[in-house]
């Protein structure tokens, strides 16, 4: 342990041992070959229908699109592996089917007027659905043309072109496919009756609780059945891995807590002696907001005590949630419920139209300011077509109605009839102010805060570090941790859902580099050893350690049907209800359902016209209910019926027969439509299945 201790101490010196070590492989390889440290496939991440996947080009292809964005990077990561694979799975396709896309028509798809829906999507315009922001478009292209393009945005419009090509000929595929299905006269008339048959029927639910899970004895034999009965839903195209692990969170000792208080208690006097709130919040991690808060939209902490501070004056340090804080009331005033406004919108998407759109709108500031009219300047210079012909006129806004910066302005800083300048997502307004409207005569006060989590400190993230080391020291094997689990109260050993050797998401752990790293690590292990690593996840807002996992590789479970042992635990459920439903259906004796509905204190209700393509009104998703309704007849009662959520007991009370002079052209006609819409998203699926896909992304991340 003090070992440890001292190997962390010093990480430094581990740290440079490694790099000395792996530079001095890299240098033997180099010199014994030139053979790739990429590994034997080199840098091939895979292929698809022979086609490689290049790890260069991926890395070109995820900066291109993703640079500087934040968010998960293993699930872009995911998202961009299946367009390549789906773009070499359509290129291939539509190379045998002699299909392709002109320079001309690609041309026409980026800046036509037949735009592909990628720039459709990436060009919308934001205040009118529908539309994109022309403007943009034609700016683009014009450098495009001109050769003008940013360096930086080259690679990226490189990348949607060839989004636009894979779409426009998965587009064009599924329409080859689609011009080729046809309805039979006989499935259309099956249609039609589906259609047009309905039936109206008393039911009787008994939930499944009406069993007691004591009362259940399950067997293999039990678990057997309902996974052969349920085979295609369970049924894996490759192979998956089961993990148990435990959790250690990370928590804040009284220690840590007190030395919170401290940090913001030594702050306070400065904070109710500066003159400059903004400045010192944002040097202490504090935040100050133009906004005035009404009482129900504060912290139950200070709601009451704020609005009998005088301004100027601090409360603090006290707790809020998992955070010590002081506050500091800065005013208190009445607030409107309403306020008359008028607008000249500048529209800007970047930073030069940003630049040009300010400069717009402060000229038009200095004309209102001299006297000019707001109106007529809105009608000659608003890009809001929506209102620029009223003049600007927005009417009444009411509270958070408009955007924050515009809300700020109207309701807290400006007064009647001024007009002030406003930026935001949408561009650069001229606001006027109009009549303020109090009904409620409700005041709102205007706060800044110093905020610190209590959060552990380091030294006891370490600690903490060190007793998880020393359990995976004296837990090597699945027995072991399982033993040390029920030995300890303040330990659980969860079970990963299946996993596959590409996921990222490892059961309530989520998603992240960490849990990445575990499947990774685990499909290196045989099943009953624990990993001699330990996992550190942190905190999303605060990045801190907040929980060290330890993980054990529990079942490998080979491609197709899950086996019982491995699956025991997701399909118990099921099971349990199915073996309480025929517990149900054996008591249930009489085919009254009054009498059935009284025994078990449910009531009688009834589905109204219920046909084979909808759900069944108040029950939702029960298909045998559905099926043994309509194919009954007229005050026919059902044997029990073992659905999804219970089982039933239905009688049939009313069935129109269908009539025998349907529009079959006109059936035709639908069902075919309705099938031609599916087709693009299933004919891809369905490609997938029928190519070799050889997936080694676990080789580079």
């Amino acid at each position: 342990m003090a070992l440890i201790g001292e190997i962390r101490k010093n990480s430094w010196l581990l740290i440079f041992l490694i790099g000395l070590g792996l530079a001095s492989f890299i240098l033997m390889d180099m010199f014994s070959g030139n053979k790739s440290v990429f590994g034997s496939q080199g840098s091939s991440m895979g292929s698809i229908a022979g086609s490689s996947v290049d790890w260069k080009e991926f890395s070109r292809a995820e900066n291109a699109l993703y640079r500087s964005q934040g968010g998960d990077v293993l699930a872009r990561r995911n998202s961009l592996w299946n367009y390549f694979v789906e773009k070499a799975i359509v290129e291939k396709e539509a190379d045998e089917l002699g299909l392709g896309v002109s320079k001309a028509e690609l041309m026409d798809l980026q800046f036509g007027n037949n735009l592909s829906p990628i720039i459709q999507q990436r060009f919308a315009d934001p205040n009118r659905p529908g539309s994109v922001l022309r403007e943009n478009l034609d700016g683009f292209k014009q450098q495009i043309e001109g050769g003008t393009l940013d360096e930086s945005l080259r690679p990226f419009w490189k990348h949607q072109e060839g989004e636009i090509i894979k779409d426009r000929l998965q587009t064009k595929i599924s329409n080859v496919i689609s011009k080729g299905l046809f309805t039979p006269t006989w499935m259309a008339e099956m249609a039609s009756n589906d259609q047009n048959q309905k039936a109206t029927f008393s039911y009787v639910q008994i939930p499944f609780d009406e069993v007691g899970d004591a009362d259940v004895s399950l067997t293999d034999a039990d678990y057997t059945n309902y996974l052969n009965n349920n085979a295609s839903q369970y049924r894996q195209d490759e192979e998956t891995r089961i993990m148990n692990y435990v959790t250690f969170d990370v928590k804040a000792t009284a220690a840590d807590s007190a030395a919170v208080r401290k940090e913001i208690a030594d702050l306070i006097p400065k904070f109710q002696a500066t003159e400059d709130d903004s400045v010192f919040v944002e040097s202490n991690y504090g935040s100050i907001d133009d906004a005035y808060i009404k009482k129900a939209q504060l912290s139950p902490a200070i709601a009451n005590e704020v609005f009998t501070m005088a301004p100027g004056t601090v409360k603090g340090p006290y707790i809020d949630g998992a955070n010590y804080r002081a506050v500091k009331v800065l005013d208190i005033m009445t607030i409107p419920d309403s306020v008359k406004c008028s607008h000249i919108l500048r529209r800007a998407t970047n930073q030069n139209e940003y630049f040009a759109a300010k400069k717009t709108i402060d000229s038009l500031k200095l004309l209102v300011d001299g006297g000019s009219s707001f109106s007529e300047l809105a009608k000659t210079h608003s890009e809001d077509a929506s209102n620029a012909s009223k003049g600007g006129d927005l009417g009444n806004a009411w509270m958070n109605q408009m955007v924050k910066p515009f809300n700020d302005v109207i309701f807290y800083k400006g007064k009647e009839g001024e007009s002030h300048v406003v930026v935001t997502q949408f561009g650069v307004h001229l606001v006027k102010i109009g009549r303020k409207q109090y009904l409620t005569n409700e005041k709102g006060v205007k706060l800044a805060y110093l905020n610190q989590p209590i959060v552990p400190s380091e030294e006891t993230q370490k600690e903490k570090y060190n007793d998880v080391l020393e359990f995976v020291g004296q837990n090597r094997t699945m027995d072991q941790l399982q033993k040390s689990v029920a030995a300890n109260p303040n330990l659980s050993l969860e079970t990963s859902p299946p996993v596959k050797k590409n996921d990222f998401i490892v059961g309530s752990l989520g998603s992240g580099n960490a849990s990445r790293k575990m499947i990774k690590t685990i499909y290196g292990l045989s099943p009953g050893n624990v990993s001699p690593e330990i996992y550190d996840y942190q905190d999303p807002v605060n990045n801190y350690d907040n929980k060290y996992v330890v993980s054990a590789l529990s079942a490998v479970q080979p491609k197709g049907v899950p086996s019982v042992a491995n699956i025991k635990s997701t399909i118990q459920p099921f099971v349990l209800n199915q073996k309480k439903g025929e517990i149900l259906k054996s008591k249930i004796t009489s085919n009254n359902l009054s009498q059935v509905a009284s025994n078990y204190q449910v009531k009688v209700d009834t589905a109204r016209n219920v046909a084979i393509t909808g759900v069944i009104p108040g029950l939702g998703n029960e298909p045998k209910v559905l099926a043994s309704a309509l194919s009954m007849n007229v005050n026919d009662v059902s044997k029990p019926i073992i659905g999804n959520n219970g089982v039933y007991l239905l009688q049939v009370v009313d069935k129109p027969s269908v009539s025998a002079t349907a529009n079959i052209p006109q059936v035709r006609k639908s069902t075919s439509a309705s099938i031609q819409r599916q087709v693009k998203s299933k004919l891809l699926q369905a490609m997938k299945k029928n190519v070799e896909i050889e997936d080694n992304r676990s080789t580079f991340y």
